[in-house]
């Protein structure tokens, strides 16, 4: 059980690592900028960020760390992906580019810029039981969804058509758009409640 100001790591190889660190200092969270593979030592959770997550795939192989987070993720490393990071947390893509990897861990397959390109970012009120009131305000940005759940993993939210949007299973967290900027901090704060208790 962590104590101290949990150290999170934010995974900053491309995307919005400063609005995420904003929202975690505000929360207490002791911010680690994270690159390489020794900057993943005594992390006691880690952050995904939306951003482009066929470029962050890239650039986690050529920076060595690739392999180090898979199995941070699978050792049980409390982690919370936005967008591009939910991407990179399922287990399956339905649409990667050719080559496209992820780090995988949360059970679910989930289909990248699902609403289109940039000009068809929108905003939504969602749902979110497990959040309470009131309802969540969902900036999605060339965002995926997720089209299909494993067994272990449990949809936290969805769109009125039904599609998810947002998940977890176990210490892993996964949502489909950006609380970093719309100032919801309830998905960051469930996610240091994972921390703390990991």
């Amino acid at each position: 059980m962590v104590t101290t100001a949990p150290r999170v790591g934010i995974l900053s190889l491309q995307g919005d690592v400063r609005e995420h660190a904003r929202v975690l200092t505000e929360l207490g969270a002791q911010v680690e900028l994270v690159r390489r593979p020794g900057e993943l030592a005594g992390l006691d959770g880690l952050v995904l960020p939306g951003g482009e997550s066929t470029v962050i795939d890239k650039l986690s192989r050529a920076f060595g760390i690739q392999r180090p987070l898979r199995e941070a993720i699978a050792g049980g490393l409390p982690v919370l992906g936005t967008c591009a990071g939910l991407i990179l947390l399922a287990d399956r893509l339905a649409d990667g580019i050719a080559g496209q990897e992820t780090f995988g861990g949360l059970d679910a397959t989930v289909r990248r810029n699902a609403f289109g390109g940039q000009v068809e970012s929108f905003e939504a009120d969602l749902e979110v039981p497990v959040l309470g009131a009131p309802t969540v305000r969902a900036a999605f940005i060339r965002a995926p969804v997720i089209e299909q759940l494993g067994p272990a993993a449990t949809a936290l939210c969805a769109l009125p058509d039904g599609r998810v949007v947002a998940a977890e299973q176990g210490n892993l967290l996964g949502v489909a758009f950006h609380p970093e900027s719309t100032a919801e901090t309830r998905f960051h704060r469930r996610f240091l409640d994972r921390v703390r208790r990991a």
